[in-house]
């Protein structure tokens, strides 16, 4: 029987590649790497949790896709390259199936995207927990900020939000008659990283959007001073959104549904060409509103009417 060394080293050790930048990984007190000068330091650090963000019977490799996807997102939107990551797994117990599948998952994720895996920690629990420390580089003085709206500006949006939300809708209601457009969205995520590193010296500000465009576009409008007025009428909705349920809930899935790890940002009238950015990025945006004085989101609905949305988005603290 395995123990706790003994699994690491079957699944884990294999995905830290060293020399390069890379100087010690796993195995040792401590991971070291080499940071090119006139680069800066970006470090963020996700938690997925069983019933909490993935249904118990999710396929292990796509919870591992999932779990990296997510720091990725917050790499993208900085401007970032991925480099490195950490992972701290909690399991209640041995299940080397599905830790087999989970580090093929994380695996599939870090060949992606560059990404070599340098340490971490295993333990049991309760339940399982995918805790992923990703790191990358960007040029010193350039990377993108939630603080630099101004009023005119254009808000932007990657993709197609509300899609994982269907998606998780349907798997609640029906586990075995989920689009498999959504599905895709709600189990791997593309984290936007060549987006965000093209967004460098163009956009003013960005965030990812995890927690529901309108949630996380409050964040931005927060940081930045700024009020945030959202056009419904702008909001892209994909054919698989469009088949999944009513405007209304396609409104919501949209506006408050998270999961998307899409990137929300502004830039001054002029600033982005659409088609030349989705050439050099490999997916679309839209203009879905713009940056007033003020503060606080609104949506401009169809008929008119300004609404004012609550721009709170996910909050694992918040009510019900």
């Amino acid at each position: 029987m395995r123990g706790e060394f003994e699994l690491i080293e079957r699944y884990w050790a294999h995905l830290t590649p060293l020399g390069g930048d890379v100087q010690a990984g796993i195995g040792g007190d401590c991971a070291r790497v080499t940071v090119a000068t006139g680069m800066e330091l970006a470090v963020s650090i996700d938690t997925v949790i069983e019933d909490v963000h993935f249904p118990a019977q999710t396929a292990g490799q796509d919870v591992g896709w999932k779990a990296l996807a997510c720091g990725l997102s917050d790499l993208a939107a900085v401007g970032a390259e991925p480099a490195w990551m950490t992972l701290a797994l909690t399991l209640a117990s041995r299940d080397e199936a599905w830790q087999a599948a989970l580090a093929d998952g994380i695996g599939q994720g870090a060949r992606a995207f560059g990404v070599s895996l340098i340490g971490g920690d295993t333990t049991r629990g309760p339940v399982r927990m995918v805790t992923c420390q990703v790191a990358g580089t960007v040029p010193a003085g350039t990377a993108m900020t939630r603080t630099g709206a101004k009023p005119g500006d254009t808000v932007w949006v990657s993709g197609t939000p509300g899609e994982a939300a269907a998606g998780l809708g349907q798997q609640r209601a029906a586990p075995g008659c989920v689009d498999a457009a959504l599905r895709a969205r709600l189990d791997r995520p593309e984290a936007r990283v060549a987006l965000g590193q093209a967004l460098r010296g163009r956009a003013s500000a960005c965030i990812d959007v995890s927690d529901g465009l309108a949630g996380d576009a409050g964040r931005l409008a927060q940081a930045s001073a700024v009020a945030i007025r959202l056009d419904e009428q702008a909001l892209p909705v994909s054919a698989a959104l469009a088949r999944a349920g009513d405007s209304a809930d396609i409104r919501d899935w949209i506006l408050n549904g998270g999961d998307d790890y899409e990137l929300c940002f502004t830039a001054p009238p002029g600033a982005i060409d659409a088609a030349v950015l989705a050439r050099e990025a490999g997916v679309a945006v839209t203009a879905i509103g713009t940056v007033e004085a003020g503060g606080g989101v609104s949506l401009r609905r169809a008929d008119g009417a300004v609404e004012a949305l609550g721009g709170h988005g996910f909050d694992h603290f918040g009510p019900p």
